[in-house]
């Protein structure tokens, strides 16, 4: 039977109905309904589990995931793993090139973030910024705050840049001298960026802020406040925002419901409309640029040798699912260059 794409949060979906896979969000905030928050961290879960699978696949190597989610039953759709290759190659492309711009002289925010392995990466490649942040929900920061604990191929790179041979771990944060883990709901903005101050958020470093999958669970009027409170904070910039794109389609509906029947409430759906009002909520928020691909034109950008080894790697009986997932995310990055560290100039292609 012909298959269809079903959820963002993502059940590919065959003609008999049967929900067979997962594609999932990153997760991240809804209304602040318990079940609605649950669903939301459930998506955290499922994206954890797919990259595990892409990773044992061998679509891009990370030594490291394997510590955060058993290896899932059943295999993933190759679409799915294609579309989470394209994701995990375009934001490390555009983290590192912000990171070499400022030579590591800078600090780094990944907003719901959850069970990330971003800063293992930058550590093995040399590459870690003054001081990397991660928030998200408590409960899924307890979790990782566990297995980093349990687990000494994490916690080791961690004491290895801590000045004491002890982390300081207490209930749902974590501080050390290059990586902090805070559990804060990002929809309570005062109370973020007050935790963020306390464990050393330097308002004078160059400062990159990632969301994926993340803002489309917040109000519109709440992540607008969360953007206009980075640019006005910091004079050199980025904001890396990977996130749903023409929701408006009968695909993009289709996805929405799929995400409504697992109870996520999308509060912030309507700015995944098109890719203007991607790039728009930066622009009116006091950025300087701000750039958007969807993923069709990100996945034709990437190095084509690495792309052409991955489509080697399982055969795609037809190319019209994977065009339709990647028509629905994007990527926009809004920059401001205040200092003139060629920050405007990343692009990809370029890169």
């Amino acid at each position: 039977g012909k298959r269809r794409w079903g959820d963002v949060g993502g059940s590919l979906v065959t003609s008999a109905g049967m929900s067979k896979l997962q594609m999932a969000t990153n997760h991240s905030y809804t209304v602040s309904d318990d079940t609605a928050d649950e669903a939301v961290r459930s998506t955290c879960e499922d994206a954890t589990i797919c990259k595990r699978f892409a990773v044992s696949m061998n679509y891009w190597k990370d030594p490291y995931i394997l510590y955060f989610t058993k290896q899932p039953n059943e295999r993933k759709a190759p679409e799915i793993n294609r579309g989470y290759y394209a994701r995990v190659k375009a934001v490390n492309l555009l983290v590192d090139a912000f990171i070499k711009k400022t030579n590591c002289n800078c600090q780094v925010i990944n907003l719901g973030a959850g069970l990330d392995t971003t800063f293992w990466r930058l550590k093995d490649q040399n590459m870690l910024p003054k001081k990397y942040f991660e928030v998200d929900f408590p409960m899924i920061v307890m979790r990782k705050l566990h297995l980093i604990k349990t687990k000494p191929p994490l916690s080791k790179p961690i004491i290895e840049t801590h000045s004491s041979s002890s982390l300081l771990i207490d209930g749902s944060n974590m501080d050390s001298n290059r990586y902090t883990i805070i559990g804060q709901d990002l929809r309570d903005l005062p109370v973020l960026l007050e935790r963020l101050r306390r464990f050393g958020l330097d308002a004078k470093l160059p400062t990159l802020l990632m969301a994926e999958c993340v803002l489309v669970y917040m109000t519109p009027e709440q992540s607008a406040e969360l953007i206009k409170w980075a640019s006005s904070t910091f004079s050199t910039a980025m904001f890396i925002n990977y996130e749903q794109v023409n929701m408006s389609d009968r695909f993009g509906q289709v996805m929405i419901e799929n995400l409504h029947r697992r109870q996520c409430n999308l509060a912030g759906v309507e700015i995944c409309q098109t890719l203007e009002t991607q790039k728009d909520r930066f622009l009116i928020n006091g950025w300087d640029n701000a750039n958007v691909l969807d993923m069709v034109n990100v996945y034709n950008s990437l190095p084509q040798a690495d792309v052409q080894r991955i489509e080697q790697l399982e055969f795609l009986d037809e190319k019209e699912l994977l065009q339709q997932l990647l028509q629905h995310y994007c990527i926009c990055w809004a920059t401001k260059d205040n200092d003139d560290f060629g920050i405007g100039d990343i692009m990809f292609g370029s890169i």
